[in-house]
């Protein structure tokens, strides 16, 4: 009898395995993603803020430079925001729920997980309503890039959003959330 359970449990752990590796690789994806995604907006951010800087200090202010800079900032936040949740280092009160045990550290958990991912929901409903009605209208700056390229963000960074809330949740599930982002070791090492 003390085989077949050891037997059960090997098998439940290959099982776990092989999720959590699966998981790990859509989580490390997501990551480098964004990350790539982040990194290349605050460059192009921070070039734009320069030429803009410079060219109104030499008198020839570009007239693209404000509504472009706006964008960029706006894009960065939302990216950066779902880059944050893969860390579960964005909304939330994680010393109050790894302070919690047991059920009521799962129901916490699990009750602001469902109005955090229905809040981005509805976010993204809202942000694809806005692409909606905002047709055929355009930058005023640069009149050839459509205004729903500039709004994109909306949608795509919610969804981006509760991607990474998701394939974080299994992990918080199963240790402290401060110690997904490095800041607190979530049990005995060495």
């Amino acid at each position: 009898m003390g085989t077949h359970s050891s037997l059960a449990r090997s098998q439940r752990g290959l099982a776990d395995f092989g999720s959590n590796v699966r998981r790990a690789g859509v989580s490390d994806g997501l990551r480098r993603l964004l990350e790539a995604v982040v990194l290349f907006l605050m460059a192009s951010l921070a070039v734009v803020v320069v030429v803009g800087v410079g060219f109104r200090k030499a008198g020839a202010s570009l007239v693209w430079y404000d509504e472009v800079a706006s964008i960029l900032l706006a894009w960065l936040t939302y990216y950066g925001a779902a880059l944050a949740a893969l860390d579960r280092a964005h909304i939330g009160m994680p010393t109050l729920i790894d302070h919690l045990r047991g059920p009521v550290r799962r129901t916490v958990l699990l009750v602001g997980e469902v109005c955090v991912l229905a809040f981005f929901g509805v976010l993204a409903w809202a942000g694809v309503r806005v692409l909606t009605v905002l047709g055929g209208t355009t930058l005023v700056s640069l009149p050839w890039v459509p205004a729903s390229v500039a709004q994109s963000v909306i949608p795509i960074g919610a969804v981006l959003f509760i991607v990474a809330r998701v394939v974080s949740l299994p992990d918080v599930l199963r240790r402290p959330i401060q110690a997904l982002g490095g800041e607190i070791d979530g049990g005995d090492s060495e």
